[in-house]
């Protein structure tokens, strides 16, 4: 099996994968990265999304092979205490019911808001579109990200 060197969270981290198997179970099964979830398996639902070099990206549809040398930041790796402007928001706003999509909602969040600090609330809806939370909180999802919006530094 190949030897992959990846760089999770800011620290290198050597896997030995095949590979075509998905970042989200090396995460959660070579790396004990479980903040990551197993939504629906085909880029969807959004419950596996994490930033690869900045940009969020759907863990279960990219393989190693993709994704090695870059950058991979996990909900783990936000920040360290839960400090980050969109955790704080989500905290404020009280999102989550069940919390199973929130670690997805968030990383989808903070990529967008790193691009765009300023977003009206179309853009905000257009780039959460596709994160589904099954417990339909996405008024307050929405409100989330509005708020953290003004906590970002651009």
């Amino acid at each position: 099996m190949p030897t992959y060197q990846l760089k999770v969270n800011g620290t290198s981290q050597t896997v030995e994968v095949s590979e075509d198997t998905p970042l989200l179970w090396v995460l959660r099964d070579q790396l004990d990265l479980v903040g990551t979830k197993f939504g629906c398996g085909i880029a969807q639902c959004g419950a596996c999304t994490v930033h690869v070099n900045g940009v969020a990206t759907r863990s279960c549809s990219t393989t190693l092979a993709q994704i090695e040398d870059k950058e991979i930041t996990t909900i783990e790796g936000l920040s360290e205490d839960g400090s980050h402007p969109v955790q704080v928001a989500w905290k404020e706003v009280d999102v989550p019911q069940c919390g199973y999509c929130q670690a997805g909602q968030i990383m989808t969040a903070s990529a967008f808001l790193a691009q765009n600090a300023n977003p009206t609330e179309d853009e905000i809806k257009n780039a959460m579109h596709g994160n589904i939370c099954r417990c339909a909180s996405y008024t307050r999802i929405n409100k989330a990200v509005q708020n953290a919006a003004k906590n970002i530094e651009s």
